[in-house]
């Protein structure tokens, strides 16, 4: 596989997002062995970026990868990321930054994913209470005593990025792209290339909705994250699905599947760029780490380019007002 670069740090440039794993998607933590064996054939495939938090579960999802990559370990670029528990207390989905809070995750995820150094530790959300410069300068402590190589934030406005870029480098940002989510081509993509700051998207099949297999909402269960988001509900569902149908006669004709298509267009988009689609089966991941090899023509490149924006937001009104954009 090839590489793409994060401002210090190469990666292959097809990731693997761990969360659904263990979380928030119909079927999470049902089958913890192939998982495993999904993250095995992933490094195999040369997939290095493997992404988790310590909110997935919580707590399990890194315990998984910290399992899975034990005997891997120097292969290994791991990702975790914190800021979206308290463990003052307030518990789990609670958003602390502060710097107490950010030595209390950070000593948490070294043991669970039973390693001395993280590789790159986002801040996963902004927490609005604590300024960035203070929770980016324990990060940058962090570096110094070798407990974290690479900071992050995840979806960070750039403003707040250019305030923590000026006291650490920061090497990756995430957030959601996506041929469903295009927003991060407006304002976050320029600055970041100015920075010299890689980006990982996340959610970059759409939540499993660009792969093409998903053509009803009754395939999830009642508790599936993607019950509660607009983009998959009612009306808005119906027209994403014209928006999938165009995607599919591009894969036809790419010789691709449409999820190949749909991380191959993100790959295209520049070597600073390494997508963390999430799977928990040994099939997809063997699928999406194919997509490193899909060309696509400029004629295809400008048909995708050309797509309408998704329908409706992509998180319920609750989530999007603790996004820092």
């Amino acid at each position: 596989m090839r590489n793409a670069v994060l401002g210090q740090l190469e990666v292959g440039r097809v990731g693997l997002g761990a969360m659904s794993m263990s979380d928030y998607y119909t079927g999470a933590g049902s089958d913890e062995a192939e998982a495993v064996r999904t993250i095995h054939r992933a490094l195999d495939l040369g997939v290095t970026l493997i992404d988790t938090a310590e909110i997935y579960g919580p707590f399990v999802n890194e315990e998984l990868v910290g399992k899975a990559v034990r005997d891997r370990r120097d292969g290994v670029v791991v990702a975790t990321k914190f800021g979206l528990v308290s463990h003052s207390g307030a518990g789990a989905d609670v958003l602390d930054s502060s710097p107490g809070n950010v030595r209390a995750a950070v000593e948490g995820s070294l043991r669970r994913l039973g390693t001395d150094t993280i590789d790159l530790y986002y801040q996963h959300r902004v927490d609005p209470e604590t300024p960035i410069e203070d929770t980016v300068g324990v990060l940058s402590d962090l570096v110094e005593e070798g407990k974290v190589r690479h900071i992050g934030l995840s979806e960070a406005g750039v403003d707040t990025i250019r305030r923590a870029h000026a006291v650490h480098p920061v090497t990756a940002v995430q957030t959601e792209y996506s041929l469903w989510s295009r927003e991060p081509e407006d304002e976050l993509l320029p600055a970041l290339r100015e920075m010299g700051i890689g980006f990982v998207p996340y959610s970059p099949l759409g939540r499993g909705f660009l792969t093409g297999t998903i053509r009803s909402t009754d395939q999830f269960d009642d508790e599936d994250f993607r019950m509660t988001t607009p983009r998959f509900a009612g009306d808005n569902f119906t027209r994403n699905l014209g928006l999938l149908d165009e995607i599919g006669a591009v894969a036809a004709e790419a010789g691709a599947t449409p999820g190949q298509v749909a991380l191959a267009w993100l790959l295209a988009q520049g070597g600073d760029i390494a997508p963390i689609p999430g799977t928990r089966r040994v099939a997809r991941v063997e699928e999406n780490a194919a997509a490193d090899a899909v060309e696509l023509s400029e004629a295809l490149l400008k048909r995708l380019d050309a797509l309408g924006p998704a329908a409706g937001e992509r998180y319920a009104s609750g989530d999007l007002a603790r996004l820092n954009l």
